[in-house]
């Protein structure tokens, strides 16, 4: 029977459970071979060239208790969901202090010694709390070049003595405040539908979140690999830390935009489930990481979603009926939460959305 080198490869490398910090800890000059992306997009123009001028929005949240105020925030909002799929916000309520130290944490969990973070590697993603390489390890051909250590709050924080005790205060902070912020982003692009601002809020949308602490360690031979390829969130918005590395990429008018890092900014960008809500008024976009010559890369990502199954309610999900008429009908289905996360676990990452499949 023939051998399946990359199965070979892929089982070492999971029993390892150091992931791809193991990987470079152990002083690799060439990235091995499962982590080859043998086909980059190239079918779309670089976003470094000068002739396209694209930049993300950027929305000032400071004044939106100001009835005034508020309506141009929303107008912004509507425009950038709309348009982009993706935006920053500033002054959005959660101190710098917090933000710098949640990196700090992610980073120190995955800097600490390899044996201190086996204990908390697994595959179960019913577990709340655990340290993975590449989720869909087994499923994907190519393995991307990244670590994550994930937590699951649905719909209270996690339990302080099951998180790692190098980063327990700053993850317990920090999802507290981040779910304070999901749920005014929740209200603004209520607004910005026509809706009551409690619409999002009411349909569960804030409920649950998934916080992944991403680690990209600095890459060898980063033309050869990527931190995560193209693909749109199958959530309802996602919230985004990152650091000052850069790497993030939007696809935007067919050309790959850079999302640059802004000091004491967050990104939020539109999920699949949010696009089928508002029936396509909001967009989900596909974006992706690329790998810079420096490193680590630290991100927060924060899915306003439940990723368990046997929590999921039955609840269905479609498209808003206020958002419909003759000249608007459905263009999507109605579905269950438990089906769209049968669907997202039993599908990789293969540069296509998860609504696909799902379009009248």
């Amino acid at each position: 029977m023939a051998v399946n080198v990359r199965e070979v490869e892929v089982k070492a490398f999971d029993e390892s459970k150091t992931g791809v910090k193991g990987v470079v800890d152990s002083g690799v000059t060439k990235i091995p071979p499962m982590f080859h992306v043998k086909l980059l997009d190239t079918t779309h123009t670089s976003p470094t060239d000068s002739n396209f001028n694209f930049s993300i929005p950027i929305i000032d949240l400071q004044h939106i208790h100001n009835s005034t105020w508020r309506v141009e925030v929303v107008d912004q909002i509507k425009r950038a969901s709309q348009q982009w799929g993706f935006f920053q916000v500033i002054n959005h309520g959660v101190p710098v202090e917090v933000l710098d130290e949640m990196i700090c944490g992610i980073r120190r969990f995955h800097e600490q010694d390899a044996e201190a973070r086996k204990p908390f590697y697994s595959r179960d993603s019913s577990k709340r709390v655990r340290y993975f390489s590449n989720g869909k390890l087994f499923r994907d051909m190519t393995a991307t070049w990244r670590d994550t250590i994930s937590f699951v709050a649905n719909p209270d924080p996690p339990d302080p003595d099951d998180l790692p005790a190098i980063c327990r205060d700053i993850v317990a902070e920090y999802s507290k405040q981040v779910k304070a912020l999901g749920i005014t982003i929740f209200e603004l692009l209520s607004e910005a539908l026509g809706l009551n601002p409690s619409y999002l809020k009411e349909m569960d949308c804030a409920e649950a979140l998934y916080i992944m602490g991403q680690y990209y360690p600095e890459c060898p031979e980063p033309e050869l690999t990527v931190g995560i390829t193209k693909h749109t969130d199958c959530d309802f918005i996602t919230i985004l830390l990152q650091d000052q590395i850069g790497g993030l990429q939007v696809l935007h008018e067919n050309h790959w935009v850079n999302v640059p890092p802004v000091q004491g900014a967050l990104t939020v960008n539109i999920g699949d489930i949010l696009q089928l809500m508002t029936n396509d008024k909001f967009g989900s976009v596909y974006h992706r990481v690329l790998l810079r010559s420096i490193g680590p890369r630290i991100s927060v990502v924060t899915y306003f979603m439940n990723f368990t199954i046997s929590e999921c309610s039955s609840k269905v999900y479609g498209p808003i009926k206020e958002l419909l008429s003759e000249e608007k009908p459905p263009v999507y289905r109605d579905i269950t939460m438990k089906e769209i996360l049968t669907n997202y676990y039993a599908k990789g990452l293969d540069g296509n959305s998860y609504l696909l499949p799902l379009r009248l």
